[in-house]
């Protein structure tokens, strides 16, 4: 018997639709990855920082727009996620290939992606879906979103790269401790998702 009335919060519904904004947007941002690498590389700056500032809001928007209108959907778990990866990924290529990040700081944010891609083999053999991103890897992408900006602007010696480059760094460090962060936490999700199903099944 399915209590009602209680107040208790319902796990959203996720479906396999395609076509909806959010999903629209998704895509656009996956779009604007190449877009920013290249303005990154060739040093337009401004532009980059442009098209980094709409990734920011579509990505709000996106998800803002689906959890109200029931529009979550199973691509839209994976296209978000992607995005804020490839965009994090992009960014720390372009700055470093600029050096005005070390490539050591790559490697560390590198190294998570391929833990967290390890964990894929164990989703596909136990046959679970992919676990939603959860709020610290949210807070770690907005981190490094923005430290990445902060450091493009902490370029040259004038007082407005004076006062972004503690910003920057500050938002970077953050942004790398959470995101290893939540990769653990991932971990700890799948072991508990594999254990159950194994109770389940026995």
């Amino acid at each position: 018997m399915t209590e009602t009335g209680t107040g208790a919060a319902r796990e959203p519904v996720v479906s396999g639709r395609v076509w909806t904004v959010p999903n629209a947007l998704s895509m656009l941002r996956l779009v604007g990855v190449p877009v920013f690498l290249w303005l990154i590389l060739t040093e337009h700056d401004t532009a980059a920082l442009i098209v980094l500032a709409l990734s920011g809001v579509t990505d709000y928007l996106d998800g803002k727009i689906a959890r109200r209108y029931g529009l979550i959907s199973r691509l839209g778990q994976l296209l978000d996620p992607i995005a804020d990866r490839l965009y994090i990924l992009s960014t720390l290529l372009g700055l470093a290939w600029r050096d005005i990040i070390p490539w050591w700081l790559v490697a560390v944010l590198l190294s998570r992606e391929l833990f967290v891609l390890a964990l894929g083999p164990s989703l596909r053999r136990h046959q679970l879906a992919i676990p939603p991103v959860h709020f610290v890897g949210k807070a770690a992408t907005f981190n490094l979103i923005y430290a990445f900006p902060l450091l493009l602007l902490a370029e040259g010696g004038s007082v407005v790269a004076d006062i972004a480059r503690p910003m920057g760094w500050a938002f970077a460090w953050w942004g790398t401790g959470l995101y290893w962060l939540a990769a653990v936490m991932y971990a700890a999700q799948i072991r508990g998702m594999v254990k159950h199903k194994k109770a389940v099944s026995a």
